[in-house]
């Protein structure tokens, strides 16, 4: 009988370390968020991704956390340049859907390959943030909520 590795993570508690059991721990931390600081990760691996800048990025951000009642999936928000928002979506799941102008598919089913930096949970993560993080109960943002909201928010403006 062949048994899985079980995966041991240390966390510091004060001046203590403690170790800790991932499987049993309350949130798995996702293995394609770094520890720390930020990574880029190459989209279609873990999650499909659709890129969404400036008030349009934000504004759907706010409608999907206020309608999963702060459950919305991992959103991530970029500080510089058009300061975009990143909805990450479960792998392969963002191509079935028409994105609108200003919402843009990132995925292995794009026509070109695609990093997103992802943010560590906790610590310094600048010029990357989470909006909304991963959690057991959703692990990605829902892509057909995402697609209706963001088509709803399109037709308000």
């Amino acid at each position: 009988m062949h048994r899985r590795p079980v995966t041991l993570v240390t966390v510091c508690v004060g001046v203590h370390a403690v170790r800790m059991d991932q499987k049993s721990s309350p949130e798995p931390v996702p293995s394609w968020i770094p520890a720390s600081g930020h990574a880029l990760r190459h989209t279609g691996v873990h999650f499909d991704a659709v890129r969404m800048g400036g008030v349009l990025g934000e504004q759907v951000a706010y409608e999907i956390t206020q309608f999963t009642d702060f459950l919305a999936g991992p959103i991530v928000r970029s500080w510089i340049g058009e300061r975009s928002t990143y909805f990450l979506l479960p792998p392969r799941s963002a191509a079935a859907y028409a994105w609108p102008p200003g919402a843009r598919l990132m995925g292995r089913d794009a026509r070109c390959d695609a990093f997103v930096g992802v943010p560590a949970l906790d610590g310094h993560t600048w010029p990357l943030d989470w909006r909304s993080r991963p959690t057991g109960e959703a692990p990605y943002v829902d892509p057909g909520l995402l697609h209706e909201l963001t088509l709803g928010v399109l037709k308000s403006v």
